[in-house]
């Protein structure tokens, strides 16, 4: 009866979507898929990067020696882009959809195209991108944000494991994560996140209280969530998290808070 339930519920859910209700993900799937994501403890506190609300994250206060930020997705604001700056970084942006940072930064550098799978014209891999960027001697580490409506997975599955793995701290906002109940999109983008957790591990997730959140049995998934990854080599211990909210978190926008699920974390075992 349960099982049933739920299956009604995806189907509803898919079919307000526009999206074909034969090709629901299995539950355990999904579910699954959210416990390879439960943030772990790193060893650092976190210290936020960027303005309380929409463009500000949180990473591990472990940024000595990272010397180079790679921010693809260019916005209304850089403050993200500037503190980073303010740590001695050179910090590399790219966008072809706009002429260039909101305001001008001795330490910035933009480049007037889209991260993709390929390049091509306006395109071009992340890995080209920091080829061409950067010198061949330069083999230090690396940050990276990435807020490029979608394109994330695609630009992550396109990216070399060796190119991940000089990412320190990678912060990624994942777009239209409810439709991970659609068995083709979920094929594609656990693929990416996979990828990205050979490398690297979750210490912290916040939900875009924007864009609200769907709810299929026991499950909620927030459609868009900003994600802080650390490579793995940088924790010291395998401990889970539940401080969230943590309290340098806060909203996207004026307007009902979005908590992160409880599903999304779990207590020390």
């Amino acid at each position: 009866m349960v099982k049933d339930t739920i299956l009604q519920q995806a189907i509803k859910l898919l079919a307000k979507s526009r999206m074909f209700p034969t090709n629901l993900t299995p539950r355990t799937q999904v579910q699954t898929l959210i416990e390879q994501l439960h943030p772990l403890a790193p060893s650092t506190p976190f210290t936020r990067l960027g303005p309380l609300g929409d463009g500000g994250y949180l990473v591990p206060d472990d940024l000595e020696g990272i010397t180079v930020c790679f921010s693809p997705g260019v916005g209304q604001i850089a403050d993200f882009e500037q503190d980073c700056a303010r740590r001695g970084m050179t910090v590399f942006m790219a966008d072809a959809s706009v002429e260039g940072p909101p305001y001008p930064h001795p330490a910035f550098r933009f480049s007037k195209r889209f991260i993709g799978a390929f390049t091509n014209g306006q395109y071009i891999t992340l890995a080209d991108w920091v080829s061409q960027s950067l010198p061949a001697q330069e083999t230090g580490d690396l940050l990276l944000q990435m807020d490029i409506e979608g394109a994330e997975y695609e630009v992550i599955l396109a990216t070399p494991v060796e190119l991940l793995h000089r990412f320190r701290i990678i912060v990624a906002e994942f777009h239209h994560l409810d439709q991970l109940w659609n068995k083709w999109f979920f094929l594609f983008a656990s693929h990416a996140i996979e990828k990205l957790l050979q490398t690297h591990a979750c210490v912290h997730i916040h939900p875009n209280n924007r864009r609200g959140a769907v709810t299929i049995g026991s499950i909620t998934i927030p459609r868009t969530m900003e994600f802080t990854f650390l490579r793995r080599d940088r924790l010291k211990e395998h401990r889970f998290r539940s401080d969230f909210p943590h309290p340098l978190d806060a909203d996207n926008t004026v307007g009902q808070a979005l908590p992160l699920p409880e599903c999304w974390y779990r207590s020390s075992t």
